[in-house]
């Protein structure tokens, strides 16, 4: 039995070996048409070299990406979007400015009609896809203040003015030159709750350090602030700005961009003085921009004395006229202390028919402004305002509530009110009539904005008969009737005085007339 398992494990023996042989010849062959490894030395050199690459790679990306940091990307364009990114062809020109009753003094000047015509910073053009094209004053401005020129721009409030000279002033003056740290554009606007809608319409592109100077808060810690954060964009008021300067606390010896906004309304408030002074502390090299919604004689002289062969860009008529999208009621009472019976009569049936509709009120003095309010707080109405004896918080609070529509009832004074941006205002209450006819057009401005319509409800007594002829004028041109009640006073148009040479100044143009731009 022995011997037969011995035999066994014999023949089992030799079947390995000639398995293990079979294995080392199949191994030469592959060994034979297999690549040839690299060595462990050979492998390790590899690894470091390849290393070395990427480092190299990786320092180039680096660099690339400081040189592109240091000058904003602008928009970049397909060559199919090219193709239509170029300035209106001459009948689309021709076109749009007769939709938008629309005149500029230089007909070389086409209008930018898509966003996608703006060639500058991607980051500017961003935040402007919220809407669906530019505004009539945006479209013509633009290509105007990117090419470097002074613009004077005519157009109601709320046609888009701060956009309109913000993007190029941004993208002109200080995108353009990253390494300045001192202040390159100042805007000057009439009151601090336009200074504040200014700047913060500004500050939301998150471009640049803003800054938003006005009285009432503390002017050491505005100059703190100043010399802390260098912004490079001011928004102010003549008053602080001035006081400022005079300080040494604010330095505009390289301001490269200065925006008077609502002209009109700052010279109507005695601050030419006070503009004057400022603009004597800029650059005479400075581009400039100026917007207002009239052009009076008073605004004419303010740019023929600071400005370089402007452009002047009016949307609509250069003459004081009421949106017509506005439907003006005129309610002629006999006895003044009849006003807050027939407020609260119409807040009663704007509630009833209207809901929550956000209503303003206007009166024409502080004390007034605060005696409408209590007197409505009282009956029921839940009630904000907004006038010079509130606080610069308590004025803002009020106005946030009016926005978000929480607080759906707004008492205003004119001063306080004007150039805001206040959306969605269904109705108008004009309690006392404004000292200017002027401002009676800028109140029933505050509805009727963005296309929408809107209405205004203004209470006149015989203390306001000097207005009645000019009130008379205003309604024949948006193509009223005249109530009867109004045609018992004369209809008699004072002659405009000028602030610093009354009623006897010369009518006299500086600036070029706008034409009509025709196209064969």
């Amino acid at each position: 039995m022995s011997k037969e398992l011995t035999e066994a494990e014999i023949a089992a023996k030799k079947e390995r070996k000639a398995a293990k042989k079979a294995a080392k010849a199949a191994a030469a062959e592959d060994k034979a048409v297999e690549p040839e490894q690299p060595s462990q030395q050979d492998e390790k050199a590899a690894k470091k070299a390849a290393k070395k690459e990427k480092k190299r790679k990786a320092e180039e990306v680096d660099e690339s990406k400081e040189e592109k940091s240091e000058k904003p990307k602008k928009s970049k364009k397909s060559s199919k979007e090219d193709a239509a990114s170029t300035p209106a062809s001459d009948s689309d020109a021709a076109a749009f400015f007769k939709e938008n009753n629309m005149t500029v003094s230089d007909t070389s000047i086409k209008p930018l009609l898509r966003f996608d015509d703006l060639d500058v910073e991607e980051g500017l053009v961003k935040p402007l896809k919220a809407f669906e094209k530019p505004t009539p004053i945006q479209s013509i401005t633009w290509p105007c203040l990117l090419q470097g020129k002074d613009t004077i721009g005519i157009a109601e409030t709320g046609s888009g003015k701060t956009l309109a000279f913000a993007i190029p002033g941004l993208s002109r003056h200080v995108l353009s030159d990253a390494s300045n740290k001192t202040p390159s554009i100042l805007v000057i606007a009439p009151t601090r709750e336009l200074a504040v809608q200014t700047y913060d319409n500004i500050d939301k592109l998150k471009m640049t350090p803003s800054i938003c100077l006005y009285g009432g808060v503390s002017k050491e810690e505005q100059k703190r602030t100043i010399k802390k954060n260098k912004p490079r964009v001011i928004v102010g008021t003549p008053g602080r700005l001035l006081d400022l300067v005079n300080d040494g606390g604010l330095d505009l010896s390289n301001v490269k961009y200065l925006v008077l906004d609502e002209a009109d309304r700052m010279l109507d408030q005695g601050f030419e003085k006070d503009i004057t002074a400022i603009i004597g502390n800029t650059p005479s090299t400075r581009q400039t921009a100026m917007f207002s919604a009239t052009w009076p004689q008073s605004v004419r002289a303010l740019a023929a004395t600071f400005m370089r062969d402007p452009v002047r860009v009016t949307v609509g008529s250069e003459e004081l006229t009421a949106n017509k999208r506005v439907d003006q009621v005129i309610e002629t009472l006999d006895n003044p202390r009849m006003k807050e019976q027939r407020l609260n009569a119409h807040l009663k049936s704007i509630r009833k028919e209207m809901g929550k509709a956000r209503v303003l009120v206007f009166a024409l003095y502080k004390k007034e402004a605060s005696r409408i309010e209590n007197t409505l707080r009282r009956g029921g109405h839940a009630v904000g305002s907004i006038h010079g004896d509130l606080s610069q918080q308590q004025r803002m609070k009020a106005l946030a509530d009016f926005k978000d529509g929480s607080v759906p009832l707004l008492v205003a004074t004119d001063v306080a009110a004007r150039g805001l941006d206040i959306p969605n205002v269904e109705v108008v209450i004009n309690v006392t009539f404004p000292l200017t006819i002027e401002d009676y057009v800028h109140r029933i401005g505050r509805t009727g904005r963005g296309g929408a319509y809107g209405k205004s409800i203004t209470f006149f007594t015989d203390e306001d008969k000097s207005h009645a002829g000019e009130l008379m004028k205003v309604l024949r041109e948006g193509g009223y009737e005249i109530p009867e009640g109004l045609k018992k006073y004369p209809a008699v148009i004072k002659k405009k005085e000028s602030s610093s040479y009354g009623a006897h100044f010369r009518e006299i143009d500086p600036a070029a007339k706008p034409k009509k731009i025709t196209f064969d």
